[in-house]
């Protein structure tokens, strides 16, 4: 008789244990952790494509990351980072209604010369609609300011040129340096485009309020949101 109690005691912590298991896997935490319930297939608009912060440029010291959500369901998203102590951000967890979008605010924390050319990694984690994704960028502290020759830092290595940022630069743009006016014009108008098919429905998607026949596809929007994200770093530096 003891041993039947002791069956039945241990059955009944059993099933504790399965339904808890039940429990956590419906929650979002297990769909960003990867639970097979969610498909990790979700694309991510978040724009610009890396932070550039510029040591003797205050203005610089704060940039803004804009996370859109062109789907037709709610999504959630937490920022993660490499190196926590060096950054601060604001409202590194959210969550962004659908056609819509957010801006996420990260503040770099310790500008001084030992971190000059440092290169640290951040990765939006998006979960939503049974599917989930991520998206990564790089950020990276330079010494003096944007558009100077890269000061050295105390080792005695010049700061590298960062990424595709150095191809543009808001001069190139400027219609004060000789540009033509009407290019800068065009490429305000590229971005409102971009931003227009961003917010328009996938053909997936219904619609009562925008035509079948003008839906888009989800490698148009991946071609938009890399065009704007281009478009969107020379106009925030």
């Amino acid at each position: 008789m003891m041993h039947k109690g002791c069956s039945s005691a241990e059955g009944a912590q059993e099933m504790g244990k399965l339904k808890k298991r039940d429990r956590d896997a419906s929650s979002p935490s297990a769909a960003l952790l990867g639970h097979p319930r969610s498909q990790d297939n979700l694309p991510v608009f978040l724009f610009p494509t890396e932070l550039m912060f510029y040591a003797q440029q205050r203005s610089s010291h704060r940039r803004v990351l804009t996370f859109y959500n062109p789907y037709s369901f709610l999504l959630r998203f937490k920022m993660l980072c490499t190196s926590p102590a060096l950054y601060t951000v604001v409202e590194a967890e959210g969550s962004v209604r659908a056609r819509s979008c957010v801006d996420i605010v990260v503040r770099h924390q310790d500008v001084s010369p030992r971190n000059w050319g440092r290169r640290d990694r951040f990765k939006l984690e998006v979960w939503g609609g049974g599917q989930r994704g991520s998206r990564e960028i790089w950020a990276e502290l330079k010494g003096g300011e944007e558009g100077e020759r890269p000061l050295e830092t105390p080792q005695g290595r010049a700061v590298p040129p960062g990424g595709s940022s150095a191809m543009l630069s808001p001069g190139d743009l400027s219609p004060g340096r000789g540009r033509d006016p009407s290019l800068f014009a065009l490429y305000i108008i590229v971005g409102l485009v971009c931003i227009t098919f961003l917010m328009l429905p996938l053909h997936n998607e219904p619609s009562t309020l925008v035509p079948v026949h003008i839906h888009v596809t989800v490698m148009q929007k991946l071609v938009c949101a890399y065009v704007l994200g281009l478009l969107t770093m020379v106009f925030l530096r």
